[in-house]
């Protein structure tokens, strides 16, 4: 026999099915009629009375039936035990999507499209930290006499790809000389440390070599330097815009917030650990323009090194364990796609 406690919980978890799928308040008598709860109407409509006065559920004032409350969503959320699991078509959606991907700036694009697509929400997806990366190879490519293509390769997977002018002619044996020692010098150390090595290089170089040496390392540094993590994909913002009734009076202040990368890149932060999904509902949200807003994050990376967050951004009433999974199985994937495999 199931404690009060839990039957209780029983028809909140009830409320909630109903409110995500009709988005009408929920009375007593639908929740009978569509559950098989196995008490009367009467013990459930006790047991409502019961969860709105402990906060898990509200009565919007133009109506009799009732609606989850962000303490309500949470105690949903902390008690899913199980994750329902994607189909056998949107996990080979997910595959046959992601495997097409040419470089990681179209893995990023393509997942947050399927993401976006998987839980009908905004998708949001950063780009991998650099600080974690180790510079894999440098190319150095000759594209006229006086003019060089620098292609950086890090473990990440990441191509970059920067030119420099070197302001006067280099023969192919001094290309071959500079790209040796740049290789010897970076190639394997961490983009952190590359950075600092870089601008010792052209002391060390010869007389002949020191000028060409000079444009190139600044423009490596500059690059080095940059914050691509600070970068993000964006996708699916017309989703929000289907689901008006959901932010009465804040979707404008919610699109302009996401605009704001730096609002993003705070949501994002709660995902620390990759495969760990973090749930904010609502009040749980720390920039106030978020508040009506619920975010479903995950860090992806390889092993247990974190590359960056991913993550989508609805109402508070969305489908939690749909959205969970989608986020999930989007961050696995692209995880392994950056590890080679």
């Amino acid at each position: 026999m199931p404690s009060s406690e839990e039957r209780r919980f029983e028809v909140l978890r009830a409320i909630v099915a109903d409110y995500v799928s009709t988005h009408e308040p929920v009375g007593s008598k639908a929740l009978v009629d569509r559950h098989s709860l196995g008490v009367s109407s009467a013990t459930v409509r006790n047991d409502m009375a019961v969860l709105e006065e402990e906060g898990y559920i509200t009565q919007p004032h133009t109506s009799a039936g009732r609606i989850p409350t962000d303490k309500g969503y949470r105690l949903f959320v902390d008690k899913l035990s199980e994750v329902k699991p994607l189909s056998t078509a949107e996990r080979r959606a997910i595959t046959s999507f992601l495997d097409g991907a040419l470089d990681l700036d179209d893995v990023l694009r393509r997942s947050v499209r399927l993401l976006a697509q998987l839980t009908r929400q905004v998708a949001v997806i950063q780009y991998p930290t650099m600080s974690n990366s180790t510079l894999r190879h440098l190319e150095v490519v000759p594209l006229t006499p006086a003019r060089l293509m620098l292609v950086i390769i890090t473990d990440a997977g990441r191509v970059d790809q920067r030119t420099v002018d070197l302001g006067d002619v280099m023969t192919a044996e001094n290309v071959a000389r500079i790209r040796d020692m740049l290789n010897s010098a970076l190639a394997g150390r961490r983009l952190t440390d590359a950075a600092s090595r870089v601008t010792e290089l052209p002391d060390q170089a010869p007389a002949e070599l020191r000028d060409a040496l000079v444009r190139i390392c600044t423009t490596l540094v500059e690059h080095l330097v940059e914050h691509p993590e600070e970068r993000l994909v964006l996708g699916g913002t017309a989703n929000l815009t289907r689901s008006v009734a959901d932010f009465p009076g804040s979707l404008r202040q919610v699109l302009e917030a996401l605009e704001e990368q730096v609002v993003v890149l705070k949501l994002l932060a709660a995902a620390r650990n990759p495969g760990a999904v973090t749930v904010r509902i609502g009040e749980e949200n720390e920039d106030e323009q978020m508040r009506s807003t619920s975010v479903v994050s995950i860090g992806y990376g390889r092993n247990d090194m974190l590359l960056g967050g991913m993550g989508v951004v609805g109402p508070t009433r969305m489908d939690y364990p749909g959205t969970i999974a989608a986020v999930r199985a989007v961050a696995n994937y692209v995880g392994q796609i950056l590890a080679g495999g």
